[in-house]
């Protein structure tokens, strides 16, 4: 019990760290695609819409706990849309690990470095380190605002 060698009964992602768990999760789907032909950018973009799918559902579980559908009233509880807002973020790191397998876990954490330094106190120093640490072209954005991180501009 607990060894990372168990099989489909959920034993292995409940010790392997998060990353291993994510990469091994991005390899599995990128060779189930593969296997069928589906090149590459091909397998991002339905990776990318599968994050949509995600999304949401998290909005729909939103809906349901706050009962904003008169037809359905309280469908979910809020345990159901922290669940849901789980599976986005999952997803999310499968898509990153699938379109970079090679550094994934680096680019996040350096893409993680550039945006908490405009919010947190004393990031600058993490901030000086970011997108550079990521191998390959890097898309992070500069410090022209917080756009697309769902965070609001700093002031």
């Amino acid at each position: 019990m607990g060894d990372d060698t168990d099989g489909n009964d959920g034993t292995r992602a409940a010790s392997a760290p998060p990353w291993e768990t994510i990469g091994a999760l991005a390899a599995l789907f990128g060779a189930f695609d593969g296997g069928r032909g589906i090149a590459a950018e091909e397998q991002w973009t339905l990776q990318v819409l599968k994050l949509a799918e995600e999304v949401g559902e998290a909005a729909q579980a939103v809906v349901g706990a706050r009962a904003t559908n008169p037809r359905k009233g309280r469908s979910h509880s809020w345990e159901q849309v922290q669940e849901e807002v789980a599976d986005v973020v999952i997803t999310g790191m499968v898509t990153l690990a699938r379109m970079r397998p090679a550094d994934a876990r680096e680019y996040f954490e350096a893409v993680l470095a550039v945006k908490s330094a405009k919010f947190l106190p004393g990031a600058e120093t993490s901030r000086a380190q970011g997108p550079s640490r990521a191998p390959g072209p890097s898309r992070v954005p500069g410090p022209s605002g917080a756009r697309g991180t769902g965070l609001p501009d700093p002031a």
